[in-house]
């Protein structure tokens, strides 16, 4: 076989491959609950109880003093988890890094607690929005880092 067969016959392969691919890819957005996230028992152990999680509009004490707003945007790997479990884990993660947030900046509460996947603000006191994917899955988190009274 010449060289410019092989090439043709090469490049056309990619041309199949890179146009077909895409058609494997997904986004499936989910609202899930809070309560199911941080409700197993591994949540409440990585979570503790130093800091206090409020979520959407729901009430908290006094605020002494604000401190700043911050973003966790966490991804995980999916594969091998359902969906749910995969959005769980990376909601997990994303409340582990707002914690870690507000140790950092002394604060003992995150207010205001709403997800922001792909930038878009969904405030909800029960729900957080989770992208999952063919092999990852992803949850954005914004909050308010507060000294409490």
């Amino acid at each position: 076989m010449s060289v410019n067969k092989w090439l043709s016959k090469w490049l056309l392969v990619v041309l199949i491959l890179s146009v077909s691919f895409p058609a494997f890819a997904r986004n499936t957005q989910y609202m899930l609950r809070y309560r199911d996230a941080v409700g197993t028992s591994e949540a409440k152990e990585k979570l503790g109880s130093d800091i206090q999680f409020f979520f959407g509009e729901q009430k908290y004490p006094a605020v002494e003093r604000e401190i700043g707003t911050w973003v966790a945007n966490k991804k995980t790997n999916a594969a091998n988890k359902s969906d749910e479990r995969a959005c769980q884990w990376a909601f997990l993660s994303a409340m582990l890094s707002l914690k870690q947030r507000a140790i950092r900046e002394g604060g003992d509460a995150v207010v205001k607690i709403h997800s922001y996947y792909k930038k878009n603000t969904n405030t909800s006191a029960t729900e957080f929005e989770c992208g999952a994917g063919t092999f990852v899955a992803g949850v954005a988190l914004r909050g308010t880092v507060v000294k409490l009274k």
